[in-house]
């Protein structure tokens, strides 16, 4: 190591640098250069966890708030003093530090849950988390990304608020209702698309995705904060079932990033950081990563540490982390890794080419040597220049080694009750689902009127038609009434003009009967 982050007496925080490990010289991490990242990596059961108790508790002695996540439900450890033991003793007399002098204590915690099992809870806002991450989280095609995003959009164009998932299923289906009407504007929205992203919700919903979005929504400041006596709080988020859900847990932990860097001001090089991530099995948020995402987190860990932020992956492997990612963590800690195979093999030649030499060992094989506890280091300089690799031992942590008792962990939360009276209750208020729920009430009444109205016109027109048939039915039967009467009056007509010229013939007859009597009757002399 350069004289510049180690020295001859090691004390666990010396004003600017935190004593991580103690090697031929004491590994020590300068505060100043804290924010350039890191890299905790190593196979299981080497000691990461309590490499990272370590440095968390000089961060937060310095005055540094920290997040991590407690996948193995030993983190909460931080909250409770550690004791001394004969283990200890011996580690610490190894280590050059006197077992008497050394001062258990612990870390002022502060616990939190996204899945409602204890701590305070966590919640983000659909709309906070965005189409971009929610299409990574759902594991979404390019097709049915741009349908979400169309969704988003949407959504921001008619001011609907986006605060839980019921608001996104509504969302969604009401694009798909009214997808002829907005291809024009955003595009085409399959129901196809619709119907397999509404089926990846189910999937999330169930992995404790209704309970980690809502409101009131997580403020990052409330993760800034140092307790009254100076100390950085340790965020503990529970993670040991989350973790089992790690879609859920790699999305929460690449927002919170990605919003880190979006809201705090440029602030150049400090002192010291303003806030330190720890991101335990950061593979999770590497695993079949698109490509876009990927370049956006390079960008942000590239660019965040001007925000004064910390960022250091915690991993078995530091092929788990791509290279673009890797190139950007300057302070590393590499403990053992066991290499059976080829592929692990090259791991580990590229690990130990990572460090700069020193000649008083050979990398690669102390790495397949380094016992648990032990690590090669090395950490930035004050002139930002990575140190010569050292293999050391890491320090004992001032905390319990392992989990807090359950009655520490009460204390925690009872100590939380400003936090849990803010986070507690979840808050359910008018959102995309109620605001379209009203909409579609409304739609469907008018819906309900225009067939009433219809269904009037319909029997309007059917009794004026009706109507007119009867009036033309009526009509037809005065017509044939008419008819009717005027061939009676014809007929009648006929009878009386063949009975006149009956009574006419009969009349004639007569007289001309007479007639010819009288004319016969002249002629032969009998008229007298």
């Amino acid at each position: 190591m350069s004289s510049a982050n180690c020295e001859e007496d090691p004390t666990m925080l010396d004003n600017d640098a935190i004593l991580v490990a103690q090697g031929d010289k004491p590994c020590r991490l300068l505060l100043n250069q804290a924010n350039r990242h890191g890299l905790i990596a190593g196979a299981s059961g080497t000691g990461k966890t309590v490499t990272f108790k370590v440095m968390a508790e000089g961060f937060s002695e310095a005055g540094v708030p920290v997040f991590m996540a407690d996948v193995k439900g030993d983190v909460t450890g931080l909250a409770q003093a550690g004791e001394p033991s004969e283990g200890l003793s011996r580690r610490m007399e190894s280590l050059g530090l006197d077992p008497a002098a050394f001062k258990f204590s612990a870390s002022p915690v502060r616990e939190w849950d996204m899945l409602g099992d204890g701590g305070i809870p966590v919640r983000v806002t659909v709309s906070d988390m965005g189409p971009v991450l929610l299409s990574r989280l759902l594991g979404l095609t390019e097709v049915q990304s741009g349908v979400l995003d169309i969704a988003f959009r949407v959504a921001d164009d008619k001011d609907l608020l986006l605060i839980d998932l019921k608001d996104l299923r509504s969302m969604l289906s009401y694009v798909s209702e009214h997808a002829k009407e907005y291809r024009a504007t955003y595009g085409n929205v399959s129901s196809q698309s619709v119907g397999a992203i509404l089926r990846r919700l189910i999937s999330v919903e169930d992995q404790g995705g209704d309970v980690f979005f809502g409101e009131p929504a997580l403020d990052l400041s409330d993760w800034f904060q140092c307790a009254p006596d100076g100390r950085g709080y340790v965020n503990i988020l529970n993670a040991t079932k989350l973790v089992q859900s790690p879609q859920v847990y790699a999305m929460f932990l690449l927002w919170m990033l990605t919003t880190i860097y979006e809201r705090l001001p440029e602030v150049g090089d400090l002192d010291k950081p303003k806030f330190v991530f720890f991101f335990d099995e950061a593979h999770l948020l590497f695993d079949d990563m698109p490509e876009a995402l990927t370049d956006k987190i390079v960008q942000v860990v590239k660019l965040v540490r001007s925000k004064g932020v910390g960022v250091y992956f915690i991993t078995q492997s530091p092929s788990d982390v791509p290279d673009e990612v890797l190139a950007q963590l300057s302070n590393r800690v590499q403990h053992g890794l066991r290499a059976y195979t080829p592929s692990e093999q090259k791991a580990v030649r590229a690990a130990a080419a990572s460090f700069r030499p020193n000649p008083a060992f050979d990398s690669e094989q102390a790495l397949g040597e380094l016992g648990t506890g032990e690590a090669l280091i090395s950490f930035l300089d004050e002139e930002g220049r990575p140190s010569v690799v050292e293999r050391a031992k890491v320090l004992p942590p001032q905390c319990r080694m392992g989990a807090a008792d359950a009655s520490v962990m009460k204390e925690v939360l009872s100590s939380q009750a400003p936090l849990m009276e803010k986070y507690g209750a979840a808050v359910d208020r008018e959102s995309a689902f109620e605001q379209l729920s009203a909409q579609s009430a409304v739609e469907a009444e008018q819906a309900r009127l225009a067939e009433e109205r219809k269904q009037l016109e319909k029997e309007r027109a059917a009794l004026e038609k009706s109507k007119q048939k009867e009036e033309a039915r009526r009509q037809r039967e005065e017509e044939k009434e008419e008819e009717r009467r005027q061939r009676e009056a014809e007929k009648q007509q006929e009878r009386q003009r063949k009975q006149l010229e009956r009574a006419a013939g009969s009349i004639l007859g007569t007289f001309g009967r007479e007639a010819t009597r009288q004319i016969v009757r002249g002629i032969f002399g009998t008229r007298r």
